[in-house]
């Protein structure tokens, strides 16, 4: 994976699991595509966070990310 996903959730790597949650459901709920229904941007970027956030939710695999 590429992307840095700290930037993706806009969160610092010290971030902990309450932050995290925070800042998914805010741009979550930013870039849902219903909410953007004339935007066809908002469903990658809804996606990428999504991603980003199973990723960062889970301390395995956050520890494996942060190792590479």
């Amino acid at each position: 994976m590429s992307k840095d996903l700290y930037k993706t959730l806009e969160l610092d790597k010290t971030a902990d699991a309450a932050e995290i949650k925070k800042a998914y459901r805010r741009l979550a709920k930013k870039y849902h595509p219903d909410k953007n229904p004339d935007d066809e941007t908002v469903e990658v970027k809804f996606k990428e966070v999504g991603e980003a956030y199973e990723i960062l939710s889970d301390t395995n695999k956050r520890a494996i990310y942060d190792k590479r």
